[in-house]
């Protein structure tokens, strides 16, 4: 199962990309992964060739309309079940013994 964490964002189109990542959220939440949307990335969780195929469809989505489009991945692979999205935070919060602003 894997996490992985992307942004990805298009040059040269001004100050806002804001109208550029609703568009890559609407494929993400339409794709049917299971994914977190923090402030500064979205986090998939499922299988590699699924989440691979989401990142490269929002690509694809921006590859339209612009010519420069930087893009941050980081990914953690891990052999078992789905659930880590919210497990690993839930963890942490167990050895706190409080819930966390997340």
């Amino acid at each position: 199962m894997v996490l992985l964490e992307f942004s990805m964002a298009p040059f040269g189109q001004g100050e806002s990309v804001s109208a550029y990542v609703a568009r890559i959220l609407d494929i993400i939440d339409k794709s049917g992964v299971p994914y977190q949307l923090t402030p500064m990335g979205t986090i998939l969780e499922g299988e590699w060739p699924e989440v691979m195929g989401v990142v490269n469809r929002c690509f694809e989505a921006l590859a339209v309309d612009c010519t420069r489009i930087g893009v941050h991945l980081k990914v953690d692979y891990r052999a078992g079940p789905a659930g880590r999205l919210k497990g690993k935070t839930a963890r942490v919060e167990e050895h706190l013994g409080r819930k966390l602003s997340t």
